[in-house]
C-alpha cells in the first residue's frame, strides 16, 4: 500500500515530525513526488528519482543539493531586504546522507515545502513573463561565482547541437518512406538552419562563452510566485549541470513565448509573442547585472532561437524513429509538435529585427 511505503520511505530521514497523510502531486513527467503532510508544521516534498533516466542519481542529487546550499549561503551574505526570497532546503536521512536508497534501489530525496506559493502552467500576462525572468536571471548571477566543473553531467549531450543533428541524420537513413514523404519539407527546413545552429556551439566549445551553472528546464512552472505574482523561488532542480546561458534563457523563452501549445495542429495560432520576450528580457537582465559578458548578451536572441530549434529537431527525429522518446497522442503528435517549434522560429524571424533592439 502507497501509504505505508511512503511512511516507512520518510521515516529514513531526521525529522521529528509524524507523518499524516499525502498527496501525489502530478507535475513533472519523470519523477514520483509527493507532498507529505505532518501533524505539525511544516509539510515537506517526497521525491523518488528516476533512476531508469538518470543514470547517476547519487551526482544528480548532489548537484542540486550543493547548488542550493550555495544559494542560501549567497542571500544569507546579502541581508536583502523587501522582496522575500526563498531556496530549496534538502532533509538529510538519519544516517546524515543526502538521498535514502530502498532494497529495491529505489533513490528518494526529502525537501521542505514552500508555504503560501503558487506556480503557473503557462503564461498568461507580461508580469509573470517579467518575474519569471529575474528569478532565473537571479539563479544565474547568484551561481556566476559556483565552479560548474564539479557538477555531474547529468544527461550528456542534452543540449549539444551537433550531437542531436547525428541523431536526425541516424534518423533519416532508417526511416519508412512513409514518414520521409510525410516530413519532406520539414526534413529541408530543418536541413538549412544547420550551420546557424552551430554557431552558439562552435563559441562554447572555443571557450569564447563561459561554462556555468545551469538549470536546463527553465519552464516557467518550474518556478514558485507568490499569490500576488512575485517570484519566490525556482524549483525542479533535478537537470542541474554545467552549461551555457543561453540554455536556460532559450529555453524559458521557448516555453513562454509561443502563442499556443506546443502541438497546437493550427500554425496560424502560433506566433511568437514580443512582449512577453520583452518582459522576460527586462526582468532577467535586471537580475543578471555584471555577470554576462559582451559577447553572451549579443547572442541572447539566437539562444533562444536555438533552443526553440533543438526541440523541433528532437521532436521530428523522434517521428523519424516510429515515436521511441517522447509519448504521443496519436500518429502525428511528433510531427505536429516539429512543425508547431519550427513555425514559431519563422514567426520569431519576422521579428527578429526587433527582438535583437
Amino acid at each position: 500500500m502507497k501509504t505505508e511505503l511512503l511512511k516507512s520511505v520518510f521515516s529514513k530521514f531526521d525529522d521529528e515530525s509524524n507523518f499524516a497523510s499525502y498527496q501525489e502531486l502530478a507535475s513533472g513527467h519523470i519523477n514520483d513526488t509527493y507532498l507529505i503532510n505532518t501533524k505539525i508544521q511544516p509539510s515537506y516534498v517526497l521525491q523518488r528519482i528516476n533512476h531508469g533516466v538518470f543514470k547517476d542519481v547519487p551526482g544528480l542529487i548532489e548537484n542540486k543539493v550543493s547548488v542550493s546550499v550555495h544559494l542560501q549561503n549567497k542571500l544569507n551574505a546579502l541581508e536583502e531586504s523587501g522582496q522575500k526570497r526563498e531556496v530549496l532546503t534538502f532533509v538529510k536521512t538519519k544516517e546524515g546522507e543526502s538521498y535514502y536508497q530502498s532494497e529495491n534501489g529505489d533513490y528518494w530525496n526529502l525537501m521542505v515545502f514552500i508555504e503560501d506559493s503558487v506556480t503557473f502552467e503557462t503564461v498568461n500576462d507580461s508580469e509573470i513573463a517579467y518575474e519569471g525572468g529575474k528569478l532565473f536571471g537571479e539563479f544565474l548571477n547568484l551561481t556566476d561565482d559556483f565552479d560548474a566543473s564539479k557538477l555531474t553531467e547529468v544527461i550528456p549531450k542534452f543540449h549539444d547541437m551537433s550531437f542531436r543533428f547525428e541523431q536526425f541524420e541516424t534518423a533519416l537513413k532508417n526511416a519508412s518512406t512513409e514518414r520521409l514523404e510525410k516530413a519532406d519539407v520539414l526534413i529541408e527546413r530543418v536541413k538549412a538552419y544547420k550551420d546557424e545552429m552551430h554557431i552558439i556551439q562552435r563559441l562554447k566549445e572555443s571557450g569564447e562563452i563561459k561554462m556555468r551553472v545551469t538549470h536546463n528546464d527553465t519552464k516557467i512552472s518550474n518556478a514558485l510566485f507568490t499569490k500576488d505574482k512575485k517570484g519566490l523561488c525556482v524549483i525542479d532542480t533535478d537537470t542541474i549541470m554545467p552549461g551555457i546561458v543561453h540554455y536556460d534563457f532559450g529555453d524559458a523563452i521557448r516555453t513562454i513565448c509561443n502563442t499556443a501549445a506546443e502541438d497546437e495542429q493550427n500554425l496560424d495560432l502560433v506566433n511568437f509573442n514580443i512582449p512577453y520576450y520583452q518582459a522576460y528580457l527586462k526582468g532577467f537582465l535586471e537580475k543578471t547585472g555584471d555577470a554576462l559578458s559582451e559577447l553572451e548578451l549579443k547572442y541572447l536572441p539566437l539562444g533562444a532561437k536555438s533552443m526553440i530549434f533543438i526541440m523541433g529537431i528532437r521532436f521530428l527525429t523522434d517521428f523519424l524513429n516510429d515515436d521511441v522518446y517522447y509519448k504521443t497522442k496519436y500518429p502525428n503528435h511528433n510531427f505536429d509538435r516539429a512543425q508547431n517549434q519550427l513555425k514559431l522560429i519563422e514567426s520569431m524571424e519576422t521579428q527578429f529585427n526587433q527582438i535583437e533592439n
